[in-house]
């Protein structure tokens, strides 16, 4: 091993454990591996550069700017309330319900963005029913990862993936997209044998939900519109983006121009709530996994993961799926999946068809994050806002739900690979 492999090797540890431990902030800890490989000659200033993904961070930029935008107008808690009124105020329909509006806009949004909204929503309206909202948190948490996983902007690792292996849109839904419908119906049955049977509310308090007046959470109805409009144009470009010839970030982007043209918010107000340390913490995360990879250390590992499945595709599959699941269950899934693309594509560069790597690295990772409290960003932040409002989560009471969950779903995902690509 030469002394730059060595060097490269002990940033990439350091920098993990910093992360890992919280002695630093992430974007803190990542950044600052990316100068300690500037200062010590392993990267220049241009293949810093080169190693970072532009895609994967225009589309985080676009979409964050137009989520930012979009969500001033209201939409989301009418979509709470009405949501609230059709399930005629019943705790387990709601339950249900909220279920699916976070699945579904975890993958059309993504899915920290989405339990931001959805959350305070939920403990608005538990309260009114006189219900514990933990349970509504919980199964949400694990609703935000499962939907999350379904496309190619839902979670960050799909995104990441998506924009490395270029494969679009329609190929997650045909893909990922296909093998939650089976998770989410497991998901909801187990839902009803655990919770189901313990959800009781009284008359009057379901009265209270059905006088709630959905059109007052309308905050500009111009906005709304224009919102709509945009969203359906987004998600039509996404599905034929090969067609219109446009990468996801060119759409995310020209999107999110057009709603701070028209959308009438300031401008400055809008661009401070994206989350520039989540963007400089990709940024950090890329040039730290690049000096790796110009060191030779990810072609190392990717030889070792060939000569440990003897080179045997479903064995490497299968064998990716459970280790991603198992460690984003308690690591943070980004810096796991930047680790691992760039040694799917030594692979490849061997001739290997990396297809079902592709989509066995973003059914573990993401789905991982179900296993544990800490298990992904929306977690952490969905228990945070239930804790800030009288109802903690411990890890080990989520724990007894959400790592058998896990499994469970990671099972499943085992079957549907093993089927799509025998």
């Amino acid at each position: 091993m030469s002394l730059q492999q060595i060097i490269a090797i002990a940033i990439f540890l350091i920098t993990m454990a910093a992360i890992i431990s919280d002695k630093l902030h992430n974007t803190v800890a990542a950044i600052s591996g990316a100068i300690l490989l500037i200062l010590t000659h392993i990267l220049t200033i241009d293949e810093c550069v080169e190693a970072v993904d532009i895609e994967t961070i225009g589309i985080l930029v676009g979409m964050m700017l137009l989520v930012a935008i979009v969500k001033n107008s209201g939409i989301f808690e009418y979509i709470a309330i009405k949501a609230a009124k059709l399930a005629k105020g019943r705790p387990w329909p709601i339950m249900v319900t909220f279920i699916i509006i976070t699945a579904v806009l975890s993958g059309l949004l993504d899915n920290v963005t989405t339990v931001l909204l959805v959350g305070p929503m939920t403990l608005a309206i538990t309260n009114i029913l006189g219900v514990n909202p933990v349970p509504y948190i919980i199964t949400q948490i694990m609703a935000s990862n499962i939907g999350g996983t379904a496309t190619l902007i839902g979670d960050p690792p799909n995104i990441m993936i998506g924009s490395a292996a270029k494969l679009s849109f329609v190929d997650f839904i045909l893909n990922t997209g296909f093998a939650i419908v089976f998770v989410m119906i497991a998901a909801l049955i187990c839902f009803r044998f655990i919770y189901g049977n313990s959800l009781t509310v009284e008359d009057k308090n379901i009265k209270e939900v059905m006088k709630l007046d959905e059109s007052k959470a309308i905050k500009s109805k111009k906005l709304l519109i224009q919102s709509v409009i945009i969203l359906l144009i987004v998600a039509l470009c996404f599905i034929f983006h090969d067609q219109l010839q446009m990468q996801s970030a060119t759409i995310a982007l020209a999107a999110a121009c057009l709603m701070l043209i028209i959308g009438g918010q300031d401008p400055e107000d809008i661009i401070l709530s994206v989350e520039w340390p989540t963007i400089l913490f990709f940024v950090g995360l890329f040039i730290v996994v690049g000096g790796l990879e110009k060191v030779g250390v990810i072609t190392v590992l990717a030889n070792g993961l060939l000569s440990v499945t003897g080179g045997n595709i479903t064995m490497t599959m299968l064998l990716i799926l459970w280790i991603s699941a198992i460690v984003s269950s308690f690591l943070d899934n980004i810096p796991f999946v930047a680790t691992l693309i760039p040694m799917i594509m030594t692979i490849q560069s061997h001739g290997v068809n990396v297809t079902p790597l592709w989509w066995a690295l973003s059914l573990g990772a993401c789905l991982g994050g179900n296993g544990t409290l800490v298990g992904a960003s929306a977690n952490v932040v969905l228990s945070g806002i239930s804790k800030n409002a009288g109802y903690p989560i411990t890890f080990g009471k989520y724990f007894k739900i959400g790592f058998p969950m896990m499994i469970l779903s990671v099972f499943i995902c085992s079957v549907f690979l093993l089927i799509r690509f025998s």
